[in-house]
């Protein structure tokens, strides 16, 4: 997607955008962006004719975005980022301490980075580490008081020990080759899946997700290869040797071979990835977590709001 230099939009078309994109709904966003939901629609018809391309899709069950809008959405993101970066005008956090932080393979790869630098620059006395560990094996160290915090795949977590937050609802999608007979229609139902080859994901439980919802169906896939690296599916992909269904979160267009890889709506409703954080609670957090609950929480569950650090 190439975008005029003299394109003309505005921040705030920016913020509907990425809320919309987040939350999958008008109505959600506008909730959330504490406007109006003709507001929001508004903005955002204003952005396509902007940039002269679709970025939305509007599905009955909600808004999808268009290839354009998926490429447009890095851009956004970026726009973001740099915003929020100028607005830290006040003084860094002087808050101290440790963060101990731990991360399942999809969170640290598709959703971390950007939010670890951030936290770094907001809390420069805070000494922070992460570690790559399965689910089960960060909330048992939640509760063991190794990590302060986690992220992960928080619909799998049903601790009542560990208080949880949502972030980010991925929607996932069929990913196919481009060329594929399956390009350009609207939809594929499950059943037509099911005689296709499938590359099923394993990293984060992505598999035993998958399952539930085939067999809920009553359907079994045809699975032709399972693998924990995404990028290994997304090659398999665009050289046609099967079909995979991934979230957006993991979406690039292009395999590390530069061939292309497509997407369609599953016609069927899949859960989508659902990234959040979890912390042992019930008790009073120490400095470093309550400064990165108040960072992520600002970022996803009441944006509007400027972040300001903890208090010390």
């Amino acid at each position: 997607m190439t975008t005029s230099i003299a394109a003309d939009f505005s921040l705030r078309q920016i913020r509907y955008f990425l809320a919309v994109a987040r939350l999958g709904q008008v109505s959600r966003a506008s909730a959330v962006l504490h406007v109006t939901q003709s507001a929001v629609t508004v903005g955002l018809r204003e952005l396509e004719n902007t940039l002269g391309q679709p970025l939305f899709s509007r599905e009955a069950h909600g808004m999808e975005l268009t290839m354009q809008g998926r490429a447009f959405l890095e851009h956004a993101l970026q726009i973001d980022a740099a915003v929020r970066r100028a607005r830290h005008l006040e003084p860094p956090s002087t808050t101290g301490g440790q963060l101990r932080m731990a991360a399942t393979t999809t969170v640290l790869g598709y959703f971390l980075p950007e939010h670890l630098h951030q936290l770094r620059t907001l809390y420069p006395g805070l000494e922070i580490t992460v570690e790559e560990l399965p689910r089960a094996a960060i909330e048992s160290g939640l509760l063991a008081g190794q990590f302060d915090l986690g992220l992960m795949v928080t619909s799998l977590v049903d601790n009542p020990l560990l208080s949880t937050q949502v972030l980010v609802r991925s929607p996932r999608r069929l990913w196919l080759a481009a060329g594929h007979r399956w390009t350009g229609r609207d939809a594929v139902p499950l059943a037509d899946l099911a005689r296709e080859p499938l590359l099923m994901l394993t990293a984060d439980e992505a598999a035993e997700s998958a399952l539930r919802y085939w067999a809920s169906h009553g359907l079994s896939p045809r699975v032709h290869m399972r693998s924990a690296s995404i990028e290994a599916i997304r090659s398999l992909v665009a050289y046609g040797e099967g079909v995979a269904i991934a979230s957006d979160m993991q979406y690039r267009p292009w395999s590390l071979e530069g061939h292309r890889v497509e997407t369609l709506a599953v016609a069927e409703p899949i859960p989508p990835l659902t990234i959040g954080l979890a912390w042992a609670g019930p008790a009073a957090p120490a400095p470093g977590l309550r400064g990165a609950l108040a960072y992520f929480r600002q970022r996803y569950v009441d944006p509007p709001q400027r972040h300001r650090p903890a208090r010390r």
